[in-house]
């Protein structure tokens, strides 16, 4: 029995379309209709789940991915003692890694930083400074 049907048949309560027969075959339809929409949006999670599962393995293992000729880098600071003469770009050259930092300037900026200095301050004779570099040996 179609939906215009059985509107009409409850409109005018007319017990021929009514039979408890029509009745249950149409709630049996719906029902199937809402199973199936269930099932539809089962598939479709778990399909959703199972390619953000790939497209999460296949990044973290690209991003993990390294060749066998790496080595790790460590991070330290050493104290040095600043002499006569010293300028800030001559420590920086002596000292800088360009495997980590872009050119002089930005080395230059992340001694100041640490040690809380002006781009154009001067340094004195006997004054210490905190430097960073870099190292393959883990200390």
């Amino acid at each position: 029995m179609s939906k215009a049907l059985m509107a009409a048949a409850k409109m005018y309560d007319d017990p021929r379309f009514l039979s408890k027969s029509e009745i249950r075959i149409y709630k049996n339809k719906l029902r199937r209709q809402r199973i199936v929409r269930r099932q539809k949006m089962a598939l479709a999670l778990i399909a959703a789940a199972i390619v953000f599962t790939v497209s999460f393995l296949v990044s973290t293992l690209m991003l993990d991915a390294q060749d066998n000729t790496y080595t790790p880098e460590f991070k330290y600071y050493k104290e040095i003692t600043v002499h006569a003469g010293d300028t800030m770009w001559d420590i920086a050259c002596e000292n800088i890694s360009y495997d980590h930092y872009k050119d002089v300037a930005a080395y230059i900026n992340e001694v100041c930083s640490i040690n809380h200095l002006a781009q154009d301050s001067t340094l004195l004779a006997g004054e210490s400074l905190i430097i960073p570099y870099y190292s393959t040996e883990y200390k």
